[in-house]
């Protein structure tokens, strides 16, 4: 601190005791040292407000589908509220491990964020030596959206609803296949669910990612898929897939017409496709708080609704410890579906 305050002296920007002595007249030793600490303290610099720079936003799924719809309104939104640029990252591959990873091991200052599909929640039940424990390794900030999948059929299909699906394949157990977007993902993990609860044996189809199994389906490469309704909707309003149901437990508002898997033959049956940000562990609970209080009034805001709504995803904007209470339940609920089926990815 001495050598601080010579330089300052030096350069003129403080005045020296000396100097302050003639500015207070006979002033006291402690009166002296008192105005001189005020002096220096008043010359350091601010301490930088968080964010001062870009924020990297990983999001451990492909570009495409309902990843990007929502990564990137959500980032958007952060950069206006913020005025510094939140940048997605898009990081697939391995279900949603590598992205996770990366966000980890990054330095938690709140320059690294993390965006996860439901995969973070399906995950455990399916891979036998996951890198991480999501549950210990990661500091949940909020669940951004939620909503249900669809179960599409190509357009030419004889199937008119879930309960022909069941006759077919309960007639002709794994002749049927349905597609999903990948391993372990929520498109795979609501198919495993559908053929559990309805005591079928219908084959699956991973894709990488939600474009090329939307395509191969409306092609007739496979009977059926489930799929995020932002990924099947462009072929469904082009009439080139045919909605059969939604894996909702209740109907979706901008679907009204489509019935859920509950009401169709599966009583119970219920999935969701959701997304939500973490951060690396120890990031400091007050950045947290900060960007979970942004995302929680963003959630709310009458724009993000109507643009994720018609594309199956809810604003949510949930509290970090609800997040954490969400990721807790979901590991439960598919682990306990992985061990009854016998599923594996390995």
């Amino acid at each position: 601190m001495i050598h601080r305050l010579r330089k300052l002296e030096a350069a003129g920007a403080i005045p020296s005791p000396s100097r302050l002595s003639q500015i207070v007249p006979e002033p006291s030793r402690a009166l002296r040292v008192c105005t001189y600490a005020i002096a220096m303290l008043a010359f350091q610099p601010a301490a930088a407000e968080y964010p001062d720079r870009p924020v990297r936003v990983v999001v451990a799924q492909p570009a495409g589908g309902n990843a990007d719809l929502v990564s990137r309104s959500f980032a958007q939104k952060l950069t206006d509220r913020f005025g510094v640029q939140f940048v997605v990252d898009n990081r697939g591959g391995g279900g949603g491990i590598i992205g996770t990873e990366i966000a980890i091991h990054a330095v938690p200052d709140g320059y690294t964020l993390l965006i996860v599909p439901t995969a973070l929640g399906t995950n455990p039940a399916l891979v036998k030596k996951l890198p991480f424990d999501a549950r210990r390794d990661l500091a949940p900030i909020s669940q951004l959206t939620a909503g249900p999948n669809i179960v599409v059929v190509p357009a030419n299909s004889p199937f008119k609803n879930v309960g022909d699906i069941i006759t077919a394949a309960q007639a002709q157990p794994g002749k049927l296949s349905f597609a999903s977007s990948g391993l372990a993902n929520a498109t795979h993990m609501a198919g495993e669910l559908f053929k559990y609860m309805a005591k079928v044996n219908i084959l699956h189809v991973p894709y990488k990612g939600s474009p090329s199994a939307m395509v191969a389906t409306s092609a007739g490469e496979t009977e059926l898929a489930f799929a995020g309704i932002a990924g099947a909707m462009p072929l469904i309003r082009s009439g080139r897939l045919r909605p059969i149901a939604v894996t909702g437990a209740k109907r979706w508002q901008t679907l009204p017409e489509v019935p859920t898997i509950a009401d169709s033959g599966v009583p119970g049956y219920e999935s969701s496709n959701w997304y939500a940000m973490f951060a690396p562990l120890k990031m400091p609970p007050k950045i947290i708080n900060l960007i979970y209080s942004e995302i929680a009034t963003i959630a709310k805001s009458a724009d993000m609704r109507s643009r994720l709504i018609p594309d199956g995803q809810e604003p949510l904007g949930t509290t970090p410890k609800e997040l954490e209470a969400h990721l807790v339940n979901e590991i439960a609920k598919w682990t306990e579906l992985g061990k009854a089926a016998g599923l594996t990815a390995n």
